[in-house]
């Protein structure tokens, strides 16, 4: 299944993408078959297999489709319930553009390195990142695949990782270089307001065969920069879970970005950074496109 949150005649809701249909809001479905639901995903989520069972019933009957036309579509889980887990350098061309770019030998991480991006950071596909230059000038993307939790666990060993994934996503790790460098550490470079676009759609864990097929690609108007397969990664999904996972539960709609590849701004020659007027295109297939305009901050 692929689920998308909307927002449709001024009403937050979600619902499931019926190829020929639409969208099917599942909100006013139950409410018309006389079942009950969460009001938004992430209450989906959390509420695990029985309702996943109430939409599979949902969609056999076919009520409440919107046309794609008709909504606008929001991140997956437009406000996050704790900060959005990140993995860092976790593709061998983007470890070794990054060494290079700074004149120094390459050196693998031996664990995966975590970070975090605030709620604050997400918005939707479409929406503008809005680019302060009184903030950073060296603001640069990172077309990365999200994981969506849908199974609580702790200590959850690498062989039992995909069953506490719900399903897939694109984020775009939109990172401000000069605060990075500045701070000497990840999350104030990383963490700014719109800087996590996310979208559009979830698609389900069982919809996809093998996820290191997945092929991820980024092109700033309309030039290719980045391109990877999810196999190249250095920490395979399975070992992303648990490490993270060791002594810190994961819950029902956490997400986790697992990295990004070569072909960053920042490590081009000479450097090339977003500015107002760019518009960045996140793609993986089998999942969609996440397009974000950049746009110039305005101050009121």
């Amino acid at each position: 299944m692929r689920f998308a949150s909307f927002v449709h005649a001024g009403q937050q809701s979600y619902g499931v993408l019926v190829p020929g249909n639409g969208i099917l809001n599942l909100p006013a479905a139950a409410k018309a078959a006389g079942l009950s639901l969460p009001p938004d995903f992430l209450g989906l989520l959390a509420a695990g297999s029985p309702a996943l069972l109430t939409v599979r019933s949902l969609l056999e009957r076919g009520h409440a489709f919107h046309d794609l036309g008709e909504v606008r579509l929001t991140a997956p889980i437009p406000r996050p319930g704790k900060n959005v887990f990140c993995v860092g350098r976790n593709y061998l061309d983007h470890v070794a553009e990054g060494y290079r770019a700074r004149g120094t030998e390459t050196k693998l991480p031996e664990a995966p390195q975590f970070f975090t991006k605030p709620p604050t950071a997400v918005i939707g596909p479409d929406e503008p990142f809005e680019l302060d230059e009184t903030i950073s000038r060296k603001m640069d993307y990172e077309v990365e695949l999200a994981l969506i939790i849908g199974t609580a666990g702790r200590d959850i060993p690498a062989e039992r990782a995909w069953d506490h994934i719900f399903g897939f996503t694109i984020l775009n790790d939109i990172t401000a270089r000069d605060l990075q460098r500045r701070h000497e550490q990840w999350f104030k470079g990383k963490g700014l307001d719109r800087s996590c676009p996310m979208g559009p759609f979830v698609v389900t864990r069982d919809e996809i065969a093998d996820p290191g097929q997945l092929e991820l690609s980024l092109t700033v108007n309309g030039q290719l920069r980045q391109r990877a397969k999810v196999a190249q990664m250095i920490f395979p999904i399975p070992d992303i879970i648990a490490s993270l996972s060791a002594g810190l539960t994961l819950e029902p709609g956490d997400i986790i970005a697992t990295g990004t590849p070569s072909g960053v701004g920042y490590a081009m020659d000479p450097p090339n950074y977003l500015t107002a007027g760019d518009e960045v295109v996140c793609e993986i297939s089998d999942i969609g496109r996440l397009v974000t305009p950049i746009t110039a901050y305005k101050r009121s």
